[in-house]
C-alpha cells in the first residue's frame, strides 16, 4: 500500500511540552509545575455571560471574523489598554485560540521559501506554523547576558534576502523576557530598513510586572507592518473557552479570514458572547490575578536562588527559567529526574529550542501551597545532587516521602 502520510508532517516532532504529563497524570501525589494555564476559574460574570448566551439559544453561526460586539470591544480594549486604532470591520478578526491566528497569519504571508525569523527559545508552535506554510525558520538564539531580549546585533546576523517575517515571542514563553520601548525601537528601525513583516505574540501581554506592556505595533511605522496576536486564555483564565484575535492591515486580514473561512468557520459563539463581558469589565480580574502571579513570581525567584540556582529575574508572563548548567546535567535528564525522584514535572528548556538547553521552563500559574510544596521537593533532590557531586557516587533513588 502506497505511504498515506505526509513527509512534511512526519518530520515535525510532537510538542516537547506534553512529554512527561502522560506520566505524572498517572503518578500519585506527583505535581506539575509545567502547564502554562491560569490556575484560577473563569471569573464568575463571564461565565454567566457565556451561560446567559446559552438560555437565550444564541448557539447559532457567527460572521466568519467574529461577532461585531466582540470586534468592536477588541479594538475598545487595545485603544484603551495600548493607545492602538484598529477599524472592527477590516482589520480585526477573532480566532479559535491565539494558536490559530499564528498559524493562518503564517501561512496567509508566507511563499514558499520565505524565511522566518524565530527567536529563542519561544513557544514550541512557531517552528512547525512555518513549516507548514512552506516556510523556512531561522532560528535566533537569545542568551541570558542580554535578558533573552532580542537585541539588533542578533536579528541583523540573520537577515537575509529571503528573510520576509519576524516574530516577536513577548512577554516571552518560555523566559518571563520582555522587551520594552527603546528595545521594540532598535527593532523597529532595521525592520523598515530591511522591508519586513513582524508576528506579534503578546497573549501575555497583561502580564508584565515592572512596566507596562509595549506593542511594537505603538512605535511609528510598524502597524501597518505588524500582525497583532492575542487572546483570552492567559489575562481572562479562558484556556479552555478557546479564543483569540488576530489586529493587521487589512490586506494581511483579508486573506487569513480566507483560511479561517475554509477551515475553522467561525470561532464557538458562546465563547465570543463571554469575551465580550470579559473586555467590558474584566480589567479588575486582570489586576487581581495579576497580582496574584506577581507575588508567585518573586517567591520562586527567591526560592530557586536559595536553591543556588541562578535564574535571571523575568518580568512577564507567569514562567521562571532557572539554570542547572552547575549540575552537569542535560536538562532532559535532570528533568527526567526529578520526576522519577520526586513527583514533579517541570519543561526542559530545549522544549523551546536547542539553545534552551542547561535550563528548566518552570509555571508559577499554581498555588503558593503548590509552588510551596513543589520547593520542597526540588530543594531535596538539589541537596541529594550536591551530596552525589560531592562523594563522587550516586545516591540511591527515593521515593516521595510524606508531603512536606
Amino acid at each position: 500500500m502506497r505511504n498515506p502520510l505526509s513527509d512534511t508532517i512526519v518530520k515535525i516532532p510532537p510538542s516537547g511540552i506534553r512529554k512527561f504529563f502522560d506520566v505524572v497524570s498517572e503518578m500519585k501525589g506527583a505535581i506539575s509545575l509545567g502547564v502554562g494555564e491560569p490556575d484560577f476559574d473563569t471569573p464568575w460574570h463571564i461565565r454567566e455571560e457565556g451561560i446567559y448566551s446559552l438560555e437565550k439559544g444564541r448557539t447559532f453561526y457567527t460572521s466568519n471574523a467574529g461577532l461585531k460586539e466582540l470586534k468592536v470591544e477588541i479594538c475598545n480594549y487595545l485603544k484603551r489598554r495600548q493607545n492602538l486604532e484598529y477599524d472592527y470591520n477590516t482589520e480585526v478578526m477573532v480566532t479559535v485560540g491565539g494558536s490559530e491566528a499564528i498559524d493562518i497569519a503564517l501561512r496567509a504571508m508566507l511563499n514558499p521559501g520565505d524565511e522566518v525569523l524565530i527567536p529563542q527559545p519561544s513557544y514550541v508552535s512557531y517552528v512547525p506554523c512555518t513549516v507548514l506554510a512552506g516556510g523556512v525558520p531561522v532560528i535566533i538564539e537569545l542568551e541570558e547576558k542580554d535578558q533573552f531580549r532580542l537585541t539588533p546585533e542578533k536579528l541583523l546576523e540573520k537577515i537575509t534576502p529571503a528573510s520576509k517575517v519576524l516574530i516577536l515571542p513577548f512577554p516571552n514563553n518560555p523566559t518571563g523576557a520582555v522587551m520594552e520601548r527603546s528595545d521594540l525601537e532598535a527593532i523597529a528601525r532595521i525592520i523598515e530598513e530591511k522591508d519586513l513583516f513582524v508576528l506579534s505574540d503578546e497573549i501575555y501581554a497583561e502580564l508584565t510586572y515592572k512596566e507596562k506592556h509595549v506593542s511594537i505595533a505603538e512605535i511609528p511605522g510598524m502597524k501597518e507592518r505588524t500582525v497583532l496576536i492575542n487572546g483570552f486564555s492567559k489575562a481572562y483564565a479562558m484556556t479552555g473557552w478557546r479564543l483569540g484575535y488576530a489586529a493587521a492591515p487589512e490586506i494581511i486580514l483579508k486573506q487569513m479570514l480566507k483560511i479561517h473561512q475554509y477551515a475553522i468557520m467561525c470561532a464557538p459563539t458562546t465563547s465570543q458572547y463571554a469575551a465580550v463581558e470579559a473586555l467590558k469589565n474584566g480589567d479588575d480580574d486582570i489586576a487581581r490575578m495579576k497580582e496574584a502571579y506577581d507575588e508567585r513570581r518573586r517567591y520562586l525567584l527567591h526560592a530557586f536562588r536559595e536553591l543556588g540556582m541562578d535564574c535571571f529575574e523575568p518580568y512577564g508572563a507567569f514562567y521562571m527559567f532557572p539554570c542547572i548548567k552547575r549540575f552537569g546535567m542535560t536538562s532532559d535528564e535532570f528533568a527526567t529526574r526529578l520526576l522519577q525522584e520526586e513527583g514533579i514535572a517541570i519543561v526542559p528548556g530545549t522544549a523551546f529550542g536547542d539553545c534552551g538547553e542547561g535550563y528548566l521552563r518552570v509555571s508559577y500559574a499554581y498555588s503558593l501551597q503548590d509552588l510551596q510544596r513543589a520547593i520542597a521537593r526540588i530543594r531535596r533532590f538539589v541537596d541529594r545532587l550536591n551530596g552525589e557531586s560531592s562523594d563522587g557516587c550516586q545516591t540511591q533513588k527515593t521515593g516521595n516521602s510524606p508531603e512536606e
